[in-house]
């Protein structure tokens, strides 16, 4: 007869290895999470039909409550978490010349690279033409049928575009804040930091102390969020699994594919970007992102895993705070790379669908609108969806067709946040490095005094 503790010693013996091997390794955590929620997600979705959809809707709803308080979590100290690190990283830069030309070549960086993401899907998609594999003729009905009742703002005209950028200017910071109007939060924080500046040391000290305790709150709210991560990636994986099942996959995998690998392209320029500006290696790099990304993935919003990007950006990568609690923010709001190369994607894909012809204007169109539309767009989950029905009414595209990607559109949006978070950070590696040259390069011309 086999003794009872002969059987279990194994199996604590491996409980045990296997504690020591994901102890202090949240991104092994967040990942075996991930794993387990396809898992599981599977199981309970209509593939397999193991269990009634209603039980379904009901186990995978209590199973995305621990990722809800999470993501709630993290939401609620986001503004003040953003006002405090745009006005501190404004008073820790003196220097108005260096403040502005961070800027300038930060936002230069985040043009450029927004341009080139959406140019690179429509290339991708024009060469590997997703949209030949979908059956036209079954999409009649889809694309009389009405998409949404929320009709999606069209690109400003020139008469429009004064109201547009004075809405940028809040007549209530509190009720833009508590309405997460994010660009209207920067720029109140910016004027606030300004200001604050502009006023002497000593009047303006008690203030940067208190927004210095509110960042430090903040951040240790967060620290206390991260206990939840991976029992919040595991329950947000398995309710999206068990909601769309692998079918949905079927017909729409080569789109899928050509965004991934558009996803790719982007994140090995983004590395090689981050090579040259840090002295880090790739490994280095990659460990200090990966268990950002994963969380960025999981919960497919930029503004969510904004406090993380800080910390990471900040204590891992080595970049000045001046620099990454002004940019962190900002990029969140307005760098979307992985958003406009879906953009480029999905605007081909479906002309091909529809046997739309578009010309080079029309690429033009929707490169400028995937960088015009990327700025003031929420980066909150679903967004890119908004934006693509603009830049389809643009160039003529039944916006309905949307419909047709909407069932894989979830698995992307995690996927091109990730690429987005990997941007805002190389964006801050990016100025730091820049400006630090530009500054030699200053000092190297102004002649030494005799």
């Amino acid at each position: 007869m086999v003794k009872p503790q002969l059987f279990f010693t194994p199996l604590k013996n491996l409980a045990n290895q296997f504690e020591k091997l994901i102890h202090g390794r949240l991104w092994l955590k967040v990942l075996i999470a991930l794993g387990l929620g396809v898992v599981s997600g599977i199981l309970l979705g209509p593939d397999l039909n193991l269990v009634n959809a209603s039980t379904v809707k009901t186990i995978s709803a209590w199973l995305a409550f621990p990722g809800q308080i999470f993501l709630a979590i993290i939401q609620m100290i986001v503004v003040p978490l953003v006002v405090a690190s745009i006005v501190r990283g404004l008073a820790s830069n003196n220097n108005p010349d260096s403040l502005r030309r961070n800027g300038l070549i930060a936002i230069c960086f985040i043009v450029i690279s927004t341009a080139l993401a959406a140019a690179i899907g429509i290339l991708l998609a024009l060469n590997i033409q997703p949209g030949s594999y979908i059956d036209a003729s079954s999409l009649a009905q889809t694309a009389a049928s009405p998409l949404t009742s929320t009709s999606a703002p069209g690109f400003p005209n020139a008469a429009e575009l004064p109201e547009k950028m004075s809405g940028l200017i809040p007549k209530n910071p509190l009720a833009s804040m508590a309405s997460g109007e994010m660009l209207q939060v920067i720029f109140f924080a910016a004027v606030l930091g300004a200001a604050l500046l502009s006023i002497p040391a000593k009047q303006s000290r008690p203030l940067f102390e208190l927004l210095e305790a509110l960042q430090e709150v903040c951040l240790r709210i967060v620290s206390w969020a991260m206990m939840l991560a991976p029992i919040a990636v595991y329950g947000l994986i398995t309710k999206l699994v068990a909601s769309l099942g692998i079918e949905v996959l079927g017909g729409m995998v080569v789109y899928v594919i050509t965004v991934i690998i558009g996803l790719l392209i982007i994140s090995a320029l983004y590395f090689v970007v981050a090579k040259l500006t840090l002295t880090q290696s790739f490994h280095d790099f990659f460990a200090n992102m990966r268990e950002l990304l994963l969380l960025a993935f999981s919960t497919s919003s930029s503004a969510a895993v904004m406090p993380i990007t800080l910390q990471v950006t900040e204590n891992k990568l080595g970049v000045k705070p001046d620099i990454a609690r002004f940019l962190i923010p900002l990029g969140a709001t307005i760098n979307m790379t992985g958003t406009a190369l879906y953009q480029g994607v999905a605007t081909v894909f479906l002309a091909q669908v529809f046997n739309v012809e578009l010309g080079l204007s029309s690429y033009l169109f929707v490169v400028t609108m995937a960088v015009a539309a990327s700025i003031g767009s929420p980066a909150t989950p679903g967004a890119g969806i908004i934006i693509l029905s603009m830049v389809l009414e643009g160039v003529g595209i039944p916006a309905a067709g949307v419909a047709l990607i909407l069932g894989v559109d979830r698995i992307l949006d995690m996927c091109r946040t990730s690429v987005n978070v990997l941007g805002d950070v190389v964006a801050c590696t990016t100025v730091q490095a820049l400006s630090a040259q530009s500054m030699t390069d200053a000092s190297q011309d102004t002649p030494p005094k005799e």
